[in-house]
């Protein structure tokens, strides 16, 4: 074998090497991103929605040996595991380390709720011999993707008497679906002239939910008639209990192995649940006390700028630490202060098919591990933190010592658009924080691609800084 000439070695010494993950990983180690990516794939599926995911981890963290935070209890010994549970769409997760809380805590903060389509207040409606629903959609959607797809309806609703009934239909083999109509491409001149943000308004939106009337010729509406005694027989419901609804459209999809390797996982709501999953069960896995105290967030409302008392631009993760400092006799300013944090949010991988709006430099992609991105924003940086180079270089540190797969990146070419996530509010609490996070295809899409090694290294991320 030729000896390696001086370049080959200062391209080694210098170069920023990019690897991917399949030449990094042992076969042992691919395995367990396999099987890992098993339970992400069941759980992606059962958990649609911002309260489907918020309930789910709730059951797991009891059967995980988490109890209700007390605050105005004891002081937490070290191991204790404690959960607040916000409104039925947030949860904070919490172990407690060795040290005591004003050293800092280690937090990391995904968000649960995704992109869709949402029920307006008055949703039930009749024309044309169909029944329809009118909706308001939730986060940022190209609204044409949403059109002649099958469709699900989660959420719940909540009558005077204080009761409520949680409905789920569409996910079962056997039940119906719903969609949204689209115009045939042989009358479809005038839509294709629109703009493209305009091929599908947001009022074109309406989801088909029946058409045949109910049998009693001296009505009129009565295609809505029947649908609404339906919903009466089966849940207990009249129309105006859809005024204190929280009803969501979300893809009926299935979650897929992609490819002929099985390499890629097809499914909706990767953003950001498979970042949240991965959060979830790096908790989960410390089984002893942690040096730092262990913080999961996973919080709602990131798709829509964060705001709502469920959302991380109020103020619910502050009021428990600042608890949790009390307990121990300290000021919760300087727990946050001395606190480091991972804000667990996706990046876009880089799509060769789209490769105009990425600077291949400063993009991630796919199979290259999980993607550390220093800052989002739009327009000079605008929405964002921007971490500082010390935060980089301990997270960057910490992950390459602990065999951890990572990459940066950046959303996109500047001025190509841009986006945010919850870093920013965490940072207002004087926090460090950065973005850590999977890179997917297709992201905001009914349906998006994401890496199965990517995900797993996701997890060895968060299991790593909770740890060390």
């Amino acid at each position: 074998m030729s000896e390696k000439t001086k370049a080959q070695e200062l391209k080694e010494l210098l170069f920023n090497k990019k690897e991917n993950g399949v030449d990094f990983m042992s076969e042992e180690e691919l395995k367990a991103c396999d099987d890992f990516c098993e339970g992400y794939k069941k759980f992606l599926f059962e958990n649609k929605t911002e309260r489907e995911f918020a309930k789910s981890a709730l059951e797991l963290a009891r059967k995980n040996g988490f109890t209700e935070f007390d605050k105005f209890g004891d002081e937490l010994k070290a191991g204790s595991k404690v959960y607040y549970f916000n409104r039925g769409k947030a949860i904070i997760l919490c172990v407690k380390g060795t040290r005591p809380v004003k050293d800092g805590v280690r937090i990391s903060a995904a968000h649960i709720d995704s992109p869709r389509i949402d029920l307006k207040q008055c949703p039930v409606y009749e024309d044309g011999s169909l029944g329809f629903f009118k909706t308001h959609y939730y986060g940022g959607i190209k609204k044409y993707q949403w059109t002649a797809i099958p469709l699900s309806l989660h959420g719940r609703i909540c009558k005077n008497d204080g009761s409520y009934v949680d409905i789920k239909v569409g996910e079962e083999p056997g039940e119906p679906k719903f969609c949204i109509t689209d115009i045939l491409p042989h009358l479809g001149a005038e839509q294709m002239a629109r703009k493209a943000n305009e091929i599908v308004k947001g009022e074109e939106l309406n989801v088909v939910i029946g058409s045949r009337p109910f049998k009693d010729d001296k009505e009129s509406e009565k295609i809505k008639l029947n649908i609404l005694n339906i919903l009466y027989e089966k849940y207990g419901i009249v129309e105006r209990d859809f005024l204190s609804a929280e009803l969501e459209l979300v893809p009926a999809f299935t979650v897929d192995d992609i490819g002929f390797d099985r390499s890629l996982i097809g499914g909706y709501g990767h953003d950001d649940r498979v970042c949240s999953y991965p959060a979830m069960q790096a908790i989960f896995a410390l089984d002893t006390a942690p040096e730092y105290t262990a913080i999961t967030v996973l919080t709602d409302k990131e798709e829509t700028g964060s705001d709502g008392n469920t959302g991380l631009n109020s103020s619910y993760l502050k009021y428990f630490i600042e608890d949790l400092a009390r307990l121990e006799g300290c000021e919760g300013r300087d727990v946050l202060s001395n606190s480091k944090c991972l804000s667990a949010d996706v990046n876009a991988a880089f799509d060769p098919t789209w490769p105009t709006q990425f600077e291949k430099n400063n993009a991630s992609f796919i199979n290259e591990g999980v993607v550390v991105t220093k800052f989002t924003g739009a327009r000079g940086k605008s929405g964002t933190s921007d971490a500082s180079a010390e935060y980089v270089s301990f997270v960057k540190n910490l992950l390459e010592s602990n065999g951890v797969l990572w990459q940066s990146g950046e959303l996109g070419k500047v001025d190509a658009g841009g986006g945010g996530t919850v870093a920013m509010y965490i940072a207002n609490l004087d926090v460090d924080v950065i973005d850590v996070g999977v890179p997917v295809l297709s992201m905001h899409s009914p349906y998006e691609i994401v890496s199965k090694i990517d995900t797993y290294m996701a997890y060895k991320a968060f299991v790593t800084f909770f740890a060390k």
